[in-house]
């Protein structure tokens, strides 16, 4: 038995009861298989992926917090700490009642390689908790993120764990967090990124994922000879990263014809209004039927189950910048069938596997999420080098070193690929790429 299947097996077993946990660790060995095998004395004697496939720790607590009415509630928080070998653990805080030690336990270990792939030195992590801010007013919002950061305070720090936002924490929930961290420690550190512009935070961190998602699909279809201009788009979600790559897709000449959130989606054949998008998202905090009330070209469509949503359209580039597992196999059959040209994931493992394998069997140009939506954690990474210099940079500059790290990504997980004689396979690109730093790094510092 191979090396990458020993392991394999011993991860199932100790994790049966965490399937995205082991998804995510399936896709990742069996891309690695051509760089395990090439150096697998060396792999297996210093037991590299027992190691790279456990946490460093897993950190899991009781989050007690008073609602409006004075009732005490529980939830449950976590943090997966997972490799430091290049850096400081970085990754976002999730807060969706799906939350489970698998779901942040597949986002830890996603974020090792992503992060190695920013070229920045950041090491893997992630947390978060089942806790739903949907629908709590702002006190019950700072009640929960205060008793959070109470127990999650003792585990980081600026030079040892640098959490963000994510599903469900944005800029006020970072705020509530940052404030309890400052009150508990006594200190104004670079704890937390994703921070306000007038305590520490960054320009265009907002815009970074979505803007990413979409300097990197610009890189890889000009690497095909491809114009993205006159192209149309899928993108499901509605949240920051589907908003700014929608905006990104329309400053390069595509026209995103779609978005989504929870209760259904909107297909727009004059393509998305940015600013009505926006309007009803971020600042009414409201649902996409209000969008379609505002917008006579918009057609609004309840989310039922067997419905193909978003992928059902005819577009050239589809863009996943919801959630995980979003599209499936039907999904990708239905693009396939429709001639899309690309799927470049803006969401963390919004593929499932049959669906990749079957995009990438059928000539489609595919990018995952560990390289296409590492715009987020490389400009958190920025934040944090501009807090470490007391300096804030302006959006341009910010932008234009975004901008560098997305397209050289791209050119590093093309190389890899092409070193590996599997050209062409962008998954197996990123996660060499990623997995190549890290190894590095792990046998220069011995057995730790």
């Amino acid at each position: 038995m191979s090396y990458v299947d020993e392991v394999l097996e011993q991860v199932k077993a100790k994790n049966a009861d965490q399937p995205e946990f082991l998804q995510a660790v399936s896709e990742v060995l069996d891309s690695l298989r051509p760089v395990i095998d090439a150096n697998e004395e060396l792999y297996r004697k210093n037991a590299i992926l027992e190691r790279i496939t456990e946490p460093d720790r897993q950190i899991m607590f009781r989050v007690p917090w008073v609602d409006d009415n004075g009732q005490v509630q529980v939830n449950r928080g976590f943090r997966v700490q997972f490799n430091n070998a290049i850096g400081p653990y970085k990754g976002g805080l999730r807060l969706h009642p799906s939350v489970n030690l698998s779901i942040i336990k597949f986002l830890g270990f996603e974020q090792i390689f992503k992060n190695s792939l920013t070229t920045l030195p950041i090491g893997g992590g992630k947390g978060g908790s089942d806790f739903d801010p949907k629908g709590k007013s702002d006190r019950e919002i700072m009640a929960f993120c205060q008793s959070f950061m109470t127990e999650l305070g003792k585990y980081i720090g600026a030079d040892i764990d640098v959490p963000a936002g994510d599903i469900g924490t944005g800029a006020r929930e970072i705020g509530y967090m940052f404030g309890q961290y400052k009150r508990i420690q006594g200190m104004f550190e670079g704890v937390l990124t994703g921070k306000g512009l007038t305590w520490g935070g960054s320009l265009a961190r907002t815009q970074a994922t979505g803007y990413g998602l979409l300097y990197l699909t610009n890189a890889l279809l000009k690497d095909h000879n491809i114009d993205i201009a006159g192209k149309t788009c899928a993108v499901s979600g509605s949240g920051n990263v589907a908003i700014y790559a929608i905006e990104k897709a329309q400053q390069l000449g595509a026209k995103p014809v779609t978005c989504s959130d929870s209760t259904g989606w909107i297909y727009d054949p004059e393509g998305i209004d940015v600013a009505l998008l926006k309007e009803v998202k971020e600042v009414k905090r409201a649902r996409l039927t209000e969008y379609a009330a505002a917008r006579p070209s918009a057609e609004y469509h309840e989310k039922k189950n067997g419905e193909h949503g978003v992928w059902q359209y005819k577009v050239d580039l589809a863009l996943p910048c919801a959630t995980q597992n979003e599209l499936d196999l039907e999904d990708a059959k239905m693009l396939v069938a429709n001639g899309v040209i690309s799927v470049t994931e803006g969401a963390n493992m919004p593929t499932t596997l049959d669906a990749t394998k079957y995009l990438q069997e059928n000539g489609v140009l595919f990018v995952g999420g560990k390289a296409a939506n590492a715009g987020g954690v490389a400009t958190s990474a920025l934040e944090m080098s501009q807090n470490s210099e007391r300096l804030s940079w302006s959006f341009e500059e910010v932008d234009g070193k975004l901008k560098g790290i997305m397209e050289t990504i791209y050119a590093n997980i093309s190389d890899a690929a092409k070193r590996y004689g599997v050209e062409g396979d962008y998954v197996a690109g990123a996660n060499i790429a990623g997995f190549e730093k890290v190894v590095d790094a792990m046998l220069a510092q011995g057995v730790c």
